[in-house]
């Protein structure tokens, strides 16, 4: 009999997906931590490689191949991923604050979240510029930039970049290369560009060598880009409303420019003070030579947002990439309670200046080169860099919590010997109705509910109205304990909505994978603010559930609603002509069966995940309002399976438009690897109600339709009539990928489904 995990008891929490937090899940991968749970916060699913960021700008690499995709490295490593945003640290409880979570508890936290651009205090700076930090707006700018110059062709461009420390001179280099091959391709002069460096010292890169500051020098004259050195940058304004901004310099300079890029110092993140962690005079953490803070030996700091305070350096990627091992050690080290080790980083170190036009500058000290070598030499570097992050070993055994416990835990009881302790479930209660004093409140239809806990809930039925009920249970497929009770509870209350029906209350069945009690009750916090958020804009009660231990997490819910009896939705009445609408993309079923094998790029899950928590509440108000004549949702049989139960239940023919189906990024690329759901096969049987189904197999979005959905949209009929108003209305609704996929063609046939490619 295999041994069941043991609790786990020691939560090590990640804040930010930075270079030596990448580094360090990718070792944590490869070893055992008994009863450890790993959990990464970022705010980002793509973390930016600051090596090959300039070449990116460049057009020498793609997204995929300068981007840390950090949904397989944590799937590689056993760690929770939670998207969102940090805005504090409670040192007193051990929670780290989020946006849009609960807060997360930690034992142990390791903070590399990077810098932040500092506060721009030039008037018209924050309106009128693209600040380099953070990355992402930077390439969003960028980007837009390049559409625009290649929408209009023969119009003369002038861009200012604000900083001349070595970063501002790589972006202004390599934005040189793209924008001149870009304007090469469309045919038109290089002389149409035009590029200003602006830097307020007197030198540029003020903190290396007087030799390398003359070098970038002559390369940048070299390059046509003119310079202006001692030109403080005082204000930034667009005096027509539109058009250029007119950058002004501190001596009286004025400069017309299409795009100003700021380049500035690094700041730390402002919410870090308050904190009660050590932190040095501009707000970076302050941090020992074994890389804990002087304040907390139990919280970790690297990157950019730290400083060493025996051994200062610059804020280079650099050094958080040689943090990354000393760091992945001594949090090894803590954790198995061994003295740690002290990290010297070296007071020399080498730098790669990407020059653009396939060129780097290699420079240490007063030494330096610059050949196309070099640049082939730093590919080199960055490449294996990246290839260590994005391929993994294969490990000998499946991946798994490994609890953190003296001897292994006996095997667990079985019947009601299997229920969560009621220490976890009063801790989790406990703090739901201090944080949230309308939790479990069920307005007048509730008598008996978690307020006053009883053996059951006792609800009434409204006068005139019907009772629906629906039940669903599924294993986690996020390891975001709060993300996933919206997706199931977004999934659970579509049948509902499918119906006609207003949600009324809520049972939760919880399944908690073992652990220490107040590890548990953190779990079960998690799960109950989830399913609580997502009952707020439905006017209904969880009032009451079940819980019980087991390996994994997972989640079902008995929803309970109310309808009109003559205003119901069933699956039949559809009538000749009606449209068929679908409300949301398809793909969920291959893209998370690639995610479970580390296949699926983390944007195309993260996409795939914001479409699982919109609730289809508002999309059957619209079909309802547009008079749908049918609705099902479209779950674990695939869009097929379910149309089959409509039209065989309305006893029709359809006619699908195979072209028209909406696809979840992603989804055509992982059915291209031949990458299914398990239960893609099953749902295949429905292949034989598409009368011409064979002259389509081989066209790539054919598998789409037997495609299991978790959380999927609404599938309705629509009167012809109704049908663009109802489109238009879903749309203006939030529901995006909302399209007409097909209509309904004539009376029931032995195989009731046509293709039309088109």
């Amino acid at each position: 009999m295999e041994q069941p995990p043991t609790p786990i008891a020691t939560d090590l929490v990640f804040l930010g997906g930075g270079h030596s937090h990448a580094l360090v899940l990718r070792q944590l991968g490869m070893v055992e931590l008994p009863g450890v749970r790993l959990t990464l916060i970022s705010d980002r699913v793509e973390t930016p490689y600051s090596g090959m960021l300039p070449a990116h700008i460049a057009g020498r690499y793609s997204v995929d191949q300068s981007h840390i995709d950090l949904r397989p490295l944590t799937r590689f490593a056993n760690c929770r991923l939670y998207l969102d945003r940090v805005i504090g640290v409670d040192m007193e409880r051990r929670q780290v604050l989020c946006a849009h979570h609960p807060p997360v508890a930690f034992d142990v936290l390791s903070i590399d979240t990077g810098s932040t651009p500092a506060t721009i205090e030039v008037p018209g700076a924050r309106e009128y510029s693209i600040p380099a930090k953070p990355v992402p707006e930077l390439l969003e700018g960028w980007h837009h930039l390049l559409e625009a110059v290649q929408a209009r062709p023969g119009q003369s461009w002038t861009l200012a970049v604000v900083g001349g420390g070595v970063g501002g001179v790589e972006l202004v280099l390599n934005m040189q290369e793209r924008l001149q091959q870009l304007l090469s391709d469309l045919g038109q002069p290089p002389d149409l560009l035009t590029l200003h460096l602006f830097h307020r010292g007197q030198a540029l890169a003020s903190d290396r060598h007087p030799r390398i500051r003359q070098r970038l020098g002559r390369i940048l004259q070299r390059r046509g880009i003119q310079v202006h050195l001692g030109e403080a940058v005082v204000g930034l304004e667009r005096p027509s409303g539109a058009g250029p901004v007119q950058l002004q310099g501190e001596s009286g300079r004025v400069v017309r420019c299409n795009r100003v890029f700021w380049v500035t110092r690094a700041a730390a993140p402002p919410w870090l003070q308050g904190s009660g962690l050590s932190l040095d005079d501009q707000g970076f953490i302050q941090v020992g030579d074994t890389l804990q803070t002087l304040s907390h030996p139990n919280v970790f700091a690297a990157g950019d947002v730290a400083t060493m305070v025996h051994h200062p350096r610059p804020k280079a990627g650099v050094f958080a990439v040689r943090q990354g091992k000393p760091l992945y050690q001594n949090l090894l080290r803590f954790l198995q309670h061994r003295p740690l080790q002290p990290f010297h980083p070296q007071r020399q170190f080498l730098t790669l200046i990407d020059l653009g036009y396939g060129r780097t500058l290699a420079a240490r000290g007063p030494w330096s080169w610059e050949s196309r070598l070099c640049r082939r030499w730093k590919d080199h570097i960055d490449q294996r860099f990246m290839t260590r992050l994005r391929e993994f070993p294969a490990m000998a055994t499946p991946r798994r919590y490994s609890p953190l416990a003296p001897s292994p835990a006996p095997p667990p009881c079985s019947g009601c010997g299997a229920k969560v302790g009621s220490d976890a479930l009063a801790q989790a209660l406990q703090r739901l109705r201090q944080d949230f004093p309308d939790f479990g409140e069920g307005g007048d239809d509730l008598l008996v509910g978690l307020e006053a806990p009883d053996d059951a809930a006792v609800m009434k039925v409204p006068p005139g109205q019907v009772m629906v009920h629906t039940v669903d249970f599924f294993p986690a497929l996020v390891e975001d304990p709060c993300l996933f009770a919206q997706i199931c509870l977004k999934h659970c209350l579509s049948d509902l909505y499918a119906m006609g029906a207003q949600p009324q209350s809520v049972l939760a069945l919880v399944q908690i994978p073992y652990g220490t009690p107040a590890k548990q009750a953190d779990t079960l916090y998690a799960l109950l603010v989830g399913i609580h958020q997502g009952l707020l804009p439905t006017g209904a009660a969880l009032v009451g559930g079940h819980s019980i231990q087991a390996a994994q997490l997972g989640l079902g819910l008995a929803c309970n609603g109310v309808a009109d009896p003559n205003r119901l939705l069933r699956k039949g009445g559809m009538g000749v002509g009606d449209g068929l609408i679908l409300t949301q993309a398809l793909g969920t079923g291959t893209l998370f069966a690639a995610d479970m094998g580390g296949l699926a790029r983390g944007r195309w899950i993260a996409a795939a995940l914001e479409q699982m928590v919109q609730s289809n509440q508002t999309a059957a108000a619209v079909l309802q309002a547009h008079q749908a004549t049918a609705c099902t949702d479209v779950t674990g049989f695939g869009l097929i399976g379910h149309l089959l139960e409509m039209v065989r239940a309305s006893r029709v023919s359809v006619q699908l438009e195979l072209g028209s189906l909406p696809v979840l990024a992603g989804a055509r690329e992982t059915l291209a690897q031949g990458i299914v759901s398990s239960l893609q096969p099953q749902n295949l049987a429905a292949a034989q109600a598409i009368a011409n189904g064979a002259d389509y197999e081989a066209h790539p979005d054919y598998p789409l339709l037997f495609d299991p959905q978790t959380a999927g949209g609404l599938l309705a009929a629509i009167p012809a009539a109704q049908v663009a108003d109802c489109l238009q209305a879903l749309r203006a609704q939030g529901y995006g990928a909302a399209t007409v996929i097909g209509q309904v063609t004539g009376e029931a046939s032995p195989q009731p489904i046509t293709i039309d490619r088109w």
